[in-house]
């Protein structure tokens, strides 16, 4: 599939309740700054990259609110320093809000091909909970401008277990996302992050069972509307999963610039600091270790509905790969069969078992 490039835009109009992503209001001096200095570390970086990019992602923040033409001038700065397969699958990350039809046609033109919206909800009042400025009708007017321009490769973000949220009103988000007729949906359970102003409010959140029956309902609503999930929070028609996240879920090795963005790179794992004027100054990444272990490569294969394959183990690992094939399927057999999916040559978790995700690695892993 090739490497994947990350490139994480770090500006956004304003900070949701619930976000713990490292973001700042858009100034445009130093928007101008930041893109000058992503391009200037895609030339370094590119100059000693021999491989394939398979995957480009413009995350956030939200990237659609620095403009059109600068994020065009980053995606011509990734096909410039590094070989982009003619394939390759080119994501943007946009709020419903502040974009039209002209803009995506300028992106669609610059040569991105797929978006990610955050719908989040189809309730009025979820949306008002979350601090998103954004109505359902405008989701719909954007997915519809993003149609019109060409773009045939859409997702759309919902949140489950808000405060509040019940099936009924679960079921109004998914069935008016599905109705937009995206090809990709994902659906996150909300979690209350320290230090976000959810976390000072003492919210209450739905009990255990309720997430639990909200997320076994998720799962099997979408796959009654033609969504098959394959990750723990992510459906998709059949062939639009999302590269780029598979290229995360597999273990294999992306390249993430800009201020929070994380990587595994040549058998390492650096991040840059959560410091935009850190950045600007030309400040480098900080080192986290070698990547790529064995216990690392199952943790994030289990996340795949297709879960762990011993014939991957395998290729990757040589007889070290089976030993850890055989020690993970040896524990799973004593787990309740409820939550996993044992085969000889996989080892999968079932939707229960996602939601339990945690403590069941910790079990097979430790």
């Amino acid at each position: 599939m090739g490497l994947g490039l990350y490139i994480h835009v770090p500006f956004c109009e304003g900070k949701c309740p619930y976000c713990d992503f490292y973001s700042l209001a858009p100034k445009a001096e130093t928007v101008d700054k930041y893109v000058e200095r992503t391009l200037e570390l895609m030339a370094g970086y590119g100059a000693d990259c021999a491989r394939e990019v398979g995957t480009v992602y413009f995350g956030g923040g939200t990237p659609s609110i620095i403009g059109a033409e600068r994020l065009g001038r980053l995606l011509e700065g990734a096909k410039r320093y590094f070989h982009l397969v003619r394939d390759a699958e080119i994501t943007c990350e946009a709020n419903p809000t502040g974009v039209s039809e002209g803009f995506f046609r300028q992106l669609s033109a610059a040569g991105f091909n797929r978006l990610s919206m955050g719908m989040q909800s189809a309730n009025t009042e979820e949306l008002r909970l979350l601090g998103r400025k954004h109505g359902p009708e405008g989701v719909r007017q954007a997915v519809e401008g993003a149609r019109t321009a060409g773009f045939k490769n859409i997702s759309l973000d919902l949140m489950l277990a808000l405060p509040g949220s019940t099936i009924e009103s679960l079921e109004r988000s998914i069935s008016f996302a599905a109705g937009l007729f995206p090809e990709h949906i994902s659906a996150y359970i909300l979690k209350i992050e320290p230090g976000t102003p959810f976390a000072s409010r003492g919210l209450i959140l739905p009990e255990d069972d309720s997430t639990a029956d909200q997320y076994l309902f998720t799962v099997e609503r979408l796959r009654e509307l033609g969504y098959a999930q394959y990750e723990i929070s992510n459906f998709s028609r059949p062939g639009f999963e999302s590269k780029h996240n598979l290229c995360y879920w597999r273990c294999d090795e992306y390249l993430g610039l800009g201020p929070a963005a994380h990587s595994f790179y040549n058998g390492r794992r650096f991040q840059w600091g959560r410091d935009l004027s850190a950045y600007l100054r030309g400040e480098g990444p900080t080192e986290d270790g070698p990547g790529g272990g064995t216990g690392e490569f199952a943790m994030l294969n289990l996340r795949l509905s297709r879960g762990l394959m011993e014939s991957e183990c395998a290729d990757r690992f040589g007889e070290e790969g089976r030993e850890l094939f055989a020690l993970v399927r040896g524990r799973a057999a004593r787990c309740p069969n409820t939550l996993l999916n044992i085969c000889p040559d996989r080892v999968s978790f079932t939707p229960k078992g996602f939601l339990v995700s945690n403590a069941l690695l910790s079990r097979l892993l430790d």
